[in-house]
């Protein structure tokens, strides 16, 4: 089992920053990737950025790209989410997650509680 607490997210206006960040416990060795997906009122949950665990690979959504950067502390088992110049498009619940790899929900299989992001125009 592998626990997953997140932390952050708020409030802000376009053009702001926020750092999320994901700590996670339990038996990590059992996910190859860490990351975030983000979930907008009346839609599906996505995938934005997530990060391999043992290598350097990371992948984003085209939607973040320039825009996010997600650094990772294998020693500490934390992933965050630093997100610049936002968007109205970027509120939602913010979900950290661990799993196989890759944007697809469906590659992971555990999930933190979620933190909430607002970004107002």
């Amino acid at each position: 089992q592998v626990q997953l607490v997140e932390s952050g997210g708020g409030s802000v206006q376009a053009g702001g920053s926020l750092r999320l960040s994901c700590a996670a416990s339990g038996y990590t060795g059992s996910t190859a990737c860490m990351g975030w997906f983000r979930q907008a009122p009346g839609k599906e949950r996505g995938g934005v950025a997530t990060s391999y665990h043992f290598g350097t690979s990371t992948y984003y959504a085209d939607s973040v790209k320039g825009r996010f950067t997600i650094p990772r502390d294998n020693a500490k088992n934390t992933v965050n989410l630093d997100m610049n110049a936002l968007k109205a498009e970027d509120t939602g619940m913010c979900y950290c997650g661990a799993g196989v790899c890759g944007l697809e929900m469906e590659h992971y299989n555990y999930w933190g509680q979620g933190t909430q992001v607002t970004v107002s125009s």
